[in-house]
């Protein structure tokens, strides 16, 4: 098994790599309608572009409209095995929910479980009171920002990983591997990475997104999701003559909310347990916009949440007037497993690799969508591996460094199980 320290060439130091990148602004943005979202995305592309040419991967390319980029790392195996084409995928992007402004990364070596102050003015505190999984990294160092921003190891720690890898394997040629494909994309957390991704000239068979988390975390299932759209028609009265004649439509809204399963609102939900998750609700009383997003990992469940919501809308017409409220219900994304199970090696083979490696694996169910479920469903089975950062889109983030850098050590373990891999 290959480890990244036994290594003769070294490659670029993927700490210095990783802090490189979250200098650069690639917050995306939902509300631009452009592809990509932001311009801070093309910098990273960029740069990335440049840094792949130079460690000598080929077939290197930016796409200048949508802003993927694509590279190869060449088949050096003297076998006559048919092998796999596998490739390795990151996105460039981060959370809106904290600004990605000028990022100030720092290290905190051997930490001590204490509470770690982010801020001079110690208004942003680190603490393994509300942070419990702390209390597992002492001793560990730990990149953290300084309160002001998001860390961006969402998925730049990812990106940092990949390249390392790139770098070791184009450096060091006696390690065998089979062809490998390298992509890092734009907007995947609005939730449009895969929009424009080219499957043709990425080229590969099978691959892996590395965007997780902990250590050993291996994702190859995910929500059911669609996105619901309400529109509530009211009629404004004055309210000194509003008997029997004023609809307030944001009372309506309250009223769709209250016939919802009140189990079933996220912050009561876990595992593979699905949720109805208010997300933007304004209006006055002539007319009021409601938003939800509705996910299950169970395809019949999730299709059970999609008629409760018709059942009230139907319900709320028939009470007020048909046309009352208007609702537009759309499929976002669906669980990669369907598409994984044909293809149990991809996450049999992780494990090994994994176990070999003395980490363990740990299968958790996404909460959410991922590049690798689109991907999936256009044919290119993905799941998703850890990556070694926590506590993402937020100021409290941060990465564990031993196990970004051991992340870097499972992909270039699963290059090597598929260099020797028989499809």
């Amino acid at each position: 098994m290959i480890r990244s320290e036994e290594i003769k060439n070294k490659p670029e130091d993927l700490i210095e790599r990783f802090i490189r990148y979250t200098k650069i602004d690639t917050q995306s943005n939902e509300h631009t309608n452009t592809s990509p979202s932001t311009p801070g995305q093309h910098d990273l592309a960029k740069l990335l572009y440049k840094e792949l040419t130079e460690i000598g991967a080929s077939d290197v390319f930016y796409d200048q409209e949508h802003c993927y980029v694509y590279a190869t790392i060449p088949s050096n195996n003297d076998n006559t095995k048919k092998t796999p084409v596998i490739g390795f995928i990151s996105h460039m992007d981060t959370s809106d929910a904290v600004s990605g402004k000028d990022v100030k990364a720092r290290i905190v070596e051997n930490y001590d479980g204490a509470d770690i102050k982010l801020s001079d003015d110690g208004k942003y505190i680190l603490s393994p009171k509300d942070f419990p999984v702390l209390k597992e990294k002492i001793g560990e160092d730990l990149i953290v920002t300084d309160g002001s921003t998001l860390l961006g190891a969402d998925d730049k720690a990812g990106v940092a990983e990949i390249m390392t890898m790139a770098e070791t394997l184009l450096k060091n040629p006696e390690i065998k591997h089979g062809e490998i494909k390298i992509a890092f994309t734009p907007d995947e957390e609005i939730g449009e990475g895969t929009d424009h991704f080219d499957l043709e000239r990425f080229g590969a068979d099978f691959a892996y997104t590395v965007d997780g988390g902990d250590l050993g975390t291996l994702e190859y299932e995910n929500f059911n999701a669609a996105e619901v759209e309400l529109i509530i028609n009211g009629r404004s009265v004055h309210p000194g003559d509003a008997k029997n004649r004023m609809l307030n439509a944001t009372l309506i809204a309250y009223e769709f909310q209250s016939m919802l399963p009140v189990e079933q609102n996220p912050m009561y939900t876990e595992g593979r347990e699905g949720f109805f998750h208010l997300t933007m609700m304004k209006g006055t009383c002539e007319k009021a916009v409601v938003y939800y997003i509705v996910r299950d990992h169970d395809m019949d469940k999730f299709n059970v949440k999609k008629e409760i919501v018709r059942s009230i809308v139907e319900f709320l017409n028939k009470k007020y007037g048909e046309g009352t409220v208007e609702l537009t219900m759309e499929d976002s994304y669906y669980n990669m497993i369907e598409k994984i199970r044909p293809h149990m090696h991809l996450v049999d083979n992780a494990k090994k690799v994994m176990e070999e490696l003395g980490i363990t694996a740990i299968d958790v169910p996404i909460r959410g969508g991922t590049d690798g479920a689109m991907l999936s469903y256009k044919g290119l089975p993905c799941p998703n591996l850890c990556t070694g950062g926590y506590n993402y889109h937020g100021r409290y983030e941060f990465a564990v460094i031993n196990e970004m850098k051991k992340t870097v050590d499972i992909i270039l373990g699963i290059c090597g199980i598929y260099g020797d891999f028989e499809i």
